[in-house]
Order: C-alpha cells, then sequence, then structure tokens
C-alpha cells in the first residue's frame, strides 16, 4: 500500500489521471474499474481534459463501475448510469456497449449480480480499480460488517449511507434502501487499486482504514493485503495519521523510474 499525501484533491486527480493514462496508452483493451460520487468528480475531469488535449484514447477501453441503486432506472438523474454519463462517458471516446453498471430494475437480481461477475472475468479482469471511501470505511457499497470474500450482490444501505447520500436526492426518503454491488473480493481481484478521500470528514477513517487492523467492520482495510494500492488523500483527509510524515518522506524520495 502506497499513501500518497497532497496539498489538494486536484492535485491527487492529476496524478491518478496520468496512471490511468498509462494503462490505456500502453494496453490495449484496457479494463477500469470506475466509481461515483463527489470523490471522483476531479478525477473524471483530468481525463475528460486529456482527451480533449488528444493525448488519451478510450475507444478500445471496457468499463465496470461498482454500484448502482435498486428501484432507479438508468436515466433517473440520481442513478449511477446517469452519473457516469453525465460525468465522464459523455466526453469522451468510449464505446457505449463497453460501459457496465449494474441494472438497478433488474428482474432477477442474484442472476444479474452473477452475470456481472461473468462479465468481469469475460473481459480478462479489471485492470484498474478506481475507489472512493464512504465515512464508515466502506468501498463500493459494501457496508461495514460485509464478508470479505463476498461477490457482487445485493445488499441493504445502512442509515449513515443513506444520510451521507441523502444530498444528491430531494429527501432521504427517496435515497434507495438496496443496491448491487461489487463484492469485496471481486474488487480484490483488481490487478491495480487508486482509492481517493478527501477532507477533514475522512481523516479518521483513512486512519483506520490504513494503520488499523483488517477487519470487516472496516471493509477499506483490506485494501492493505493487495499488492498494489496507490491511496491518494489531501493534506486535511491525512490529519489522523500516525506515519503522515513518514508516508511524504517516502514519496518525496522515490526513485525516477517510479514516478508517475
Amino acid at each position: 500500500m502506497e499513501v500518497i499525501i497532497q496539498p489538494s484533491p486536484a492535485d491527487c486527480a492529476a496524478m491518478g489521471a496520468r496512471i490511468i493514462g498509462k494503462l490505456v496508452e500502453q494496453k490495449a483493451g484496457a479494463v477500469l474499474g470506475l466509481a461515483t460520487g463527489s470523490t471522483p468528480i476531479p478525477l473524471y475531469g483530468e481525463l475528460v481534459r486529456l482527451h480533449r488535449d488528444g493525448q488519451l484514447d478510450f475507444s478500445g477501453v471496457t468499463s465496470f463501475n461498482l454500484d448502482e441503486y435498486i428501484g432507479l432506472p438508468g436515466d433517473h438523474p440520481c442513478s449511477y448510469r446517469y452519473f457516469m454519463q453525465q460525468e465522464l462517458f459523455k466526453d469522451i471516446n468510449i464505446k457505449p456497449d463497453r460501459t457496465h453498471v449494474p441494472d438497478g430494475l433488474a428482474d432477477d437480481v442474484d442472476g444479474h449480480c452473477k452475470a456481472y461477475e461473468q462479465a468481469i472475468l469475460d473481459c480478462g479482469g479489471i485492470d484498474l480499480q478506481v475507489l472512493g471511501l464512504g465515512t464508515d470505511g466502506h468501498i463500493g457499497f459494501n457496508e461495514p460488517g460485509s464478508s470479505l470474500g463476498s461477490r457482487t450482490r445485493i445488499k441493504t444501505l445502512t442509515g449513515k449511507t443513506r444520510e451521507d447520500n441523502a444530498r444528491f436526492f430531494e429527501r432521504i426518503d427517496e435515497v434507495p434502501r438496496h443496491c448491487i454491488t461489487m463484492g469485496v473480493a471481486t474488487i480484490m481481484d483488481c490487478r491495480q487499486i487508486l482509492l481517493f478521500a478527501f477532507g477533514e470528514g475522512k481523516a479518521e477513517i483513512i486512519a483506520e482504514a490504513i494503520e488499523g487492523p483488517v477487519s470487516a467492520m472496516v471493509p477499506a482495510s483490506v485494501l492493505q493485503m493487495h499488492p498494489d494500492v496507490k491511496i491518494f488523500i489531501d493534506d486535511a483527509a491525512a490529519s489522523c495519521l500516525k506515519q503522515r510524515d513518514y508516508y511524504k518522506e517516502v514519496f518525496a524520495g522515490k526513485p525516477s523510474w517510479q514516478s508517475f
């Protein structure tokens, strides 16, 4: 696990976009795992900028999103399919049939989840997964207590998650109670992971995830066991880390061949 502390979300987004850009340039048919919410918006903005500047071609890329609310159609303004279309897909040249988001209106949810897992396998697995971090430590919608061996499935959202996401809806009672999410084990199968977290509100849970014990009660802590994870956080989100100065020292002293 590499912890990268930068002054601002924009700095983190620029670095993350360079890593994604290098993968897309070097691997034809790269498979990206994507996240939603406010955290990855600066990253997607930077990817759009690179594409418009002629530096990134997404025509061969396949994407899989982490999750979707059950009960929302793809054209609902609060659905994650709609979010991805507005924040990224409409502004790059990725082929629509290569973008995968769980279907919140699936008649057979269990069957759909199994098919989603199979679709990932059929594409050769996810090369790079983008993650945000919930204030309770969830990744995707894998809430505290989720099995660390879980796969794509239906989950019931906690009251805290629904409160956190209520800002995207008119009223909290409009926030769905259920979702489809990739499982923890699905995420851990990804070859590379970039997690982004910003602001003082994420400081305590970042410290738990990075420096605390691995526990299903903090699902993000399992990332300590992944061989290739980069954690991008701003100074505010890093404020509770015991090893903060060391992480900065390590990053500043990276050899040139490791730079990005």
